[in-house]
Parts: structure tokens; C-alpha cells; sequence
């Protein structure tokens, strides 16, 4: 949307706000919108899940609108993580490639051009050097600043036929991407090696338990905002775990470990 609101804008806003503050009160027991820790651990679990979905697609050359929505939505949803405090390295990593990666394949579909898999190596360089309001690394015209699509339609890409009844259909839907990001199927996958700065985890690279926190028995003497950091990443643990992913689980866990019993995070 542009900076200065036509009345339209204004009046999807409008709707957008009524839609959310309805959500809210449906929804009040759920500790996804009741509670921010959980709710910032579903988010991030979500996003990384359509990251890699688009990844896995990408990569295996099955292009369509789809890949470009998971990549678009993806990067959305780190955008709305930064509501949350600073983003870790993975996931600013995770966020420029993303962007560029819909933006990429979206143009190549739009031009007739058959996107090249993974990371661009000419392109790298460029994806380090960008900046928050720009993406210099994308391969695309002049005209699709926006991650490659119109600024004179709505940011999300438009959303599928179906909706969802458990919410009133009455009222616009706000997220018309995750809509249709929603309905990919659950892609449990281990990505190829860094995508665009994307580092899975690898075992035989981090030191034993014992050497990284030492004695079992040492705690920390912790603040409230450390000891709800530790109960994040036992939680992003669990998350990873309901999409198989146990690198990341572990990773998560290691996290918790080291913060309880050195009183240093990690991330």
C-alpha cells in the first residue's frame, strides 16, 4: 500500500481491525493469540515450515504459484516476527531469501523464463548488501519493487476461491496469502545445503554437551525475561518435533540448556 491511504485502503484497514478484533475474541483460550510467547514460536515454526516447502519445490523445479506464495508468505511472516524483538541470524537470512526468491520465480512466470533452481551465485553478494526497504539482488524489472508484485493491488498475492467457515465470511480476509500458503501440504524436509544463507543444522559440527555447557549440575542465576527465553525455545523445540524436525529441536534444546545454565543466550 502507498504511504498517503486512499479510501479504499483505509476501508480494508478498517475491515482488517473489525476481522482481528472478532478473531480475538473467538479465539480467546487459544494460547496462539492469548499468549505472545506462544504465539511467536507458532509463527516462527510456520514460517520456517513454508520456507522450506518452497525450498524443497524450488529446488526440485516445480514452479507455479504456489512456490511463490510460500516464498512471499514466508517472508511476510518474518516481518510480522520483528513485532517481537530482533530476528536471529537464520532468520534475517531466511527473510532476504525469501523475498528475492518470489520476486525471482514470480518474473521468470510472468516473462515466460524458466527459473534456475536455488541461489543465484552472481546474486550473493548482493543479497548480503541489502537493506530493509530495498533488494537489489532480485533479477526483476523495474516495476515489481514490491517483491515483484504490483503496488496498485494489496502486498498479499490474491487469495484462492475457497475460505475457511470458521471465520465470517462476511468480513474481508486480511491474510490472503497465508490463505493460500495453508493449503500446501505438510512438507517434513531437510533442505539442500545453505540456501541463500539458510544453514541446517549438522551434528557432527557442534562440540559434545558436555564440553559446550559443561557441568550438568551448574544453574544460573536468571533474569524473568532469560527465564522466558528458555521456556521459547523449549517450545519451538516441541513445534519443530510436531513436523519431524529434530535437528531443529534439538538445536532449540541445546539453546534452553546453555541459557539455564550459563545465563548466556545463544542466539
Amino acid at each position: 500500500m502507498t504511504t498517503k491511504k486512499t479510501p479504499e485502503e483505509t476501508q480494508l484497514l478498517m475491515a482488517v481491525m473489525d476481522w482481528l478484533e472478532q478473531a480475538k475474541t473467538t479465539f480467546k483460550d487459544n494460547e496462539a493469540i492469548s499468549n505472545e510467547v506462544v504465539a511467536q514460536a507458532h509463527l516462527e515454526n510456520y514460517a520456517l515450515k513454508l520456507f522450506l516447502f518452497a525450498d524443497k519445490q524450488d529446488r526440485e523445479q516445480n514452479y507455479g504459484k504456489n512456490v511463490v506464495k510460500a516464498f512471499y508468505t514466508a517472508g511476510v511472516i518474518y516481518d510480522v516476527l520483528t513485532t517481537f524483538g530482533d530476528l536471529t541470524d537464520e532468520a534475517v537470512q531466511n527473510r532476504k531469501y525469501a523475498r528475492w526468491k518470489a520476486a525471482y520465480i514470480h518474473n521468470c512466470l510472468k516473462t515466460g523464463e524458466t527459473p534456475v533452481p536455488g541461489p543465484m551465485q552472481s546474486d550473493n553478494e548482493n543479497q548480503d548488501n541489502e537493506t530493509e526497504s530495498t533488494d537489489p539482488g532480485q533479477p526483476a524489472p523495474s516495476n515489481t519493487d514490491n517483491f515483484g508484485f504490483s503496488t496498485n493491488s494489496p502486498a498479499m498475492p490474491p487469495m484462492p476461491p475457497s475460505v475457511p467457515t470458521s471465520f465470517n465470511n462476511s468480513l474481508p480476509d486480511p491474510n490472503l496469502a497465508l490463505k493460500a500458503a495453508s493449503q500446501l501440504p505438510p512438507v517434513p524436509y531437510t533442505p539442500d545445503p545453505n540456501p541463500g544463507g539458510f544453514v541446517p543444522y549438522d551434528p557432527s559440527q557442534q562440540p559434545q554437551t558436555a564440553l559446550l555447557f559443561g557441568d550438568n549440575s551448574s544453574v544460573a542465576q536468571l533474569s524473568p525475561d532469560q527465564i522466558a527465553k528458555a521456556q521459547k525455545y523449549c517450545k519451538w523445540a516441541s513445534s519443530a518435533l510436531n513436523y519431524d524436525d529434530v535437528k531443529t529441536a534439538i538445536s532449540n534444546l541445546r539453546n534452553a540448556l546453555e541459557l539455564l545454565q550459563t545465563g548466556r543466550d545463544p542466539a
